[in-house]
């Protein structure tokens, strides 16, 4: 069975959806969603881990980099569309109060101004919580800011479809898993890990870049987040474009261990649009492949 951080109703809950059908649970925060993959209680939860607007979802980076290893097995992308949701009956002229999640309502703020300029908004709970109470006859609020899957979820009526500011906004969701080998590479996957520093010092993050661009490996992703052991003692959570089954990217996983205080694995895994890299004249597995032999005929030139 799987888990996800709930409720029922919530974005995350529309990304399990997407390529799940099977009963899940709901989990009320991203660490107990974790914390149940690490318990064994569900073989792997689905938490949102980086959004376009707002950048990484740092209670997933910190809990992915502490306490029992995870792995991550797969991703989600899913466009953040919100719906003004009401009861039957009801139409936009109707709408006098407006209930929402507060990351909700920054994202709809100019939308609601311009198209219900005279409506009251109030914050709290969650989206789908929102739904919930909407959805009742005796409620005070005439209609909920919420994604698709709870306005559904609760028989409400979208009044009005799509209407955050920033249309193109999107959030990623990775799909977590208690440690296994990675899979084989498809071609166009991605790497997550998180390097810690021996030390704050001048070149100690261009260190760790140096490991990818000497190999050329393109990174789609670089975080920095507190190791909570002192001020000014930082890891950096990384995505990088490869499988770690790759010569590019096992040297560069090499490198860094080599450098680096620690280096987390955290998964090697399909990439969610399916883009394939580019990779450059002399980062091929095949010019990691004829580097090896050549380097072979030197230590052993009777084998050439």
């Amino acid at each position: 069975m799987l888990g996800y951080f709930g409720p029922a109703g919530t974005f995350t809950h529309q990304a399990l959806l997407s390529f799940s059908d099977q009963p899940a649970v709901p989990f009320a925060t991203v660490v107990e969603a974790l914390d149940a993959v690490r318990a064994g209680r569900v073989e792997a939860a689905l938490v949102p881990i980086e959004n376009s607007v707002e950048g990484g979802v740092t209670v997933t980076l910190d809990n992915l980099s502490s306490g029992k290893r995870l792995m991550i097995v797969r991703e989600v992308l899913l466009g953040v569309e919100f719906n003004l949701c009401a009861r039957p009956g009801t139409t936009l002229a109707d709408v006098r109060r407006v209930l929402t999640h507060p990351h909700a309502a920054a994202q709809v703020r100019d939308w609601l101004a311009v198209n219900l300029p005279w409506a009251a908004i109030t914050e709290g709970g969650s989206t789908a919580g929102a739904a919930l109470e909407v959805s009742d006859p005796e409620s005070k609020f005439d209609a909920a800011v919420c994604a698709r899957v709870a306005g559904e979820m609760y028989g409400l009526n979208a009044l009005a479809s799509g209407i955050a500011d920033n249309p193109s906004a999107v959030t990623r969701f990775v799909l977590v898993s208690q440690p296994a080998p990675p899979p084989q590479p498809t071609g166009a996957d991605k790497t997550t890990l998180v390097a810690f520093m021996h030390a704050d010092r001048p070149g100690a993050l261009l260190e760790i870049l140096e490991q990818f661009s000497g190999r050329g490996v393109n990174l789609c992703r670089i975080e920095s987040r507190p190791t909570k052991t002192g001020l000014g003692n930082y890891c950096f959570s990384i995505d990088a474009e490869g499988h770690l089954r790759e010569p590019r990217l096992a040297e560069a996983m090499a490198g860094l261990h080599r450098i680096c205080e620690d280096v987390i694995f955290l998964g090697s895994y399909p990439r969610a649009d399916g883009v394939r890299p580019t990779i450059g004249w002399g980062f091929t597995d095949e010019d990691f492949r004829a580097a090896k032999d050549w380097y072979a005929t030197l230590v052993n030139p009777e084998d050439d």
